[in-house]
């Protein structure tokens, strides 16, 4: 009983200390980053359209689910917007009457992993307001992300322990009791863990506080999103296990424990950047198969860790089986999991100047003293303690107990990525351009600079007269300064080019507010200059 009773608090205390430690380092819940990108609207931002548009559309990076659609008016006054489609990755939102002046379109969407997104889109209709709406400003609740992490690690705690548990008693050793009681208080962890994380994904969909959660509105935005598909996996995979695992030795707790162990790959497969990441054919069956391996493994750790503690023929009978099957599950996920880290990184470079990779990294390092562990178990410990050499035995547990401990801290590691995007996003997002309207009396002008950071550009000008027709100019000259930074004016001539005019082999030298004039030679006689700023990202 005592072996027993420091088993269980090293398992529940050890772990704490150690995910404790590495928050510290990888600031675990700094305000998250976007996660789904909008990558082009209808009407562009800052745009001024002749007359009200029918419709409006939003196009991302990836398919998502709005959550929050309305219209902020030139009077202050907002109005929800109901009536919408989503195409593919496009979400195209009836519009209402629009009068003339400046009108914020505001937005709020759950992407690929669930994760909320917001933003607004101001344009305008005629001419822009006097002083327009003040544009949207988000906001972090700590406590809900902070409940976010935790119910992220609870639920891996109860699928790959839990599930992974029921498995091995189905398939490979027998159910002692103690390990019976474990996995059982494990997979209700689960259930918990999985029902709460639909109710907090739901807060932090709408923005709202821990307070809210008792709404019914907060749980249908939490399952409206794509995370509710994995929530409703995750739950059937849970109760299969606790059936197989409660049956009697028959035939069928070993169908249910199938179920249940696949039951967790598509729990995992089903939402979240790494299963949405093209191409979809590759990246789905990985997370599957990542999954499936991190539950065959972690799963038998802790029904192992008794069977060994006991002692017996079950014990050496289990032991062998174990080590005999376990090396395809471990080939696989390693495997998928190098597929998916290389689709999401997609550069050495990211692995280090992105918070995913660093929380990837992390990872790792952990992985790789897990499978260090795992080869001096098979390799040493293992034989001698099937054959009965007691001092191998114990040591082999006390390895098996370290296993355990590394295998929570990367769960608590990798639900950090519930707040971090892959660098595949930042990457697109970083290709987008950046963008200015600006209007005169006479002239105005959209230009387009991509990609919007600092670094070799292309921009696109377009120009038009007072009455929103295409501006028949001579000459177009533009002029970028950065009198922050101490950047004298930088003049291209531009070129046009079936109606717009283009200025390549333009080098921007870093990012911040440019200041942009454009010379627009619209004859012999006449000049108009249109002036603004520019943000330029980093």
């Amino acid at each position: 009983m005592q072996r027993g009773a420091r088993f269980s608090e090293n398992f529940l205390h050890l772990p704490t200390w150690l995910v404790v430690a590495l928050l510290c380092l990888l600031f675990p819940l700094t305000p998250a980053f976007a996660h789904s990108t909008l990558i082009a609207s209808t009407p562009a931002d800052g745009a001024i359209v002749r007359t009200a548009p029918r419709q409006f559309s939003l196009t991302f990076n990836e398919q998502v689910a709005p959550l929050v659609l309305k219209l902020v008016r030139p009077d202050g006054s907002s109005s929800p917007l109901d009536h919408y489609a989503l195409r593919d990755a496009t979400l195209v939102i009836d519009a209402p009457r629009l009068a003339e002046g400046t009108h914020v379109l505001v937005w709020r969407i759950a992407s690929a992993d669930g994760h909320p997104v917001g933003g607004s889109l101001v344009f305008s209709v005629g001419a822009p307001s006097a002083g327009g709406p003040p544009e949207a400003i988000a906001s972090v609740d700590r406590p809900v992300r902070a409940a976010l992490w935790l119910s992220k690690v609870a639920l891996y705690a109860g699928l790959f322990f839990g599930a992974g548990g029921a498995f091995f008693f189905a398939w490979i050793g027998s159910v002692s009791g103690r390990a019976k009681v474990f996995t059982l208080g494990l997979l209700r962890l689960g259930l918990v863990a999985a029902l709460l994380s639909v109710g907090l994904q739901g807060l932090d969909a709408l923005d709202l506080p821990l307070m809210a959660l008792a709404k019914p509105a907060i749980w249908d935005a939490g399952f409206g999103t794509s995370y509710g598909s994995t929530a409703t996996a995750a739950l059937l995979a849970l109760l299969a296990a606790m059936v197989s695992i409660s049956l009697p030795r028959k035939a069928a707790h070993r169908p249910l424990a199938l179920l249940a162990l696949a039951g967790v790959g598509f729990a995992l497969a089903a939402s979240g950047h790494a299963a949405d990441a093209a191409p979809h054919w590759l990246t789905r069956p990985a997370v599957f198969l990542h999954a499936v391996g991190i539950a065959c493994w972690a799963g038998a750790l802790m029904p192992l860790a008794f069977l060994l503690s006991a002692g017996g023929p079950d014990a050496t009978a289990a032991l062998r089986r174990f080590s005999r099957l376990i090396l395809y599950p471990i080939v696989g996920m390693a495997v998928a999991g190098i597929t998916l880290a290389v689709i999401q990184v997609q550069s050495v470079e990211a692995l280090v100047a992105t918070s995913y990779g660093r929380v990837l990294i992390a990872k790792l390092v952990i992985v790789a003293m897990l499978f260090a562990l795992a080869m001096r178990n098979r390799w040493r410990l293992t034989e001698p303690a099937a054959s009965g050499d007691a001092t191998a035995a114990a040591a082999l547990v006390r390895s098996i107990r370290l296993e355990i401990i590394l295998v929570c801290v990367v769960f608590a590691v990798a639900a950090l990525w519930r707040f971090t995007p892959p660098p595949r996003v930042l990457a697109m997002e970083a290709a987008l351009p950046a963008s200015v309207h600006i209007h005169a009396e006479k002239a105005m002008a959209d230009i387009s600079v991509a990609p919007g950071h600092a670094g070799p550009v292309a921009v696109s000008i377009f120009v038009m007269d007072g009455a929103f027709d295409p501006l028949p100019a001579k000459e177009l000259t533009l002029v970028l300064s950065n009198a922050a930074a101490g950047i004298e004016p930088i003049k291209r001539p531009a070129k046009r080019v079936d109606g717009v005019w283009r200025v390549h082999g333009l080098v921007l030298p870093l990012g911040g507010r440019w200041k942009v004039r454009l010379d627009i030679l619209v004859s012999d006689f006449e000049m108009v200059k249109l002036e603004s700023e520019i943000a330029i990202r980093h």
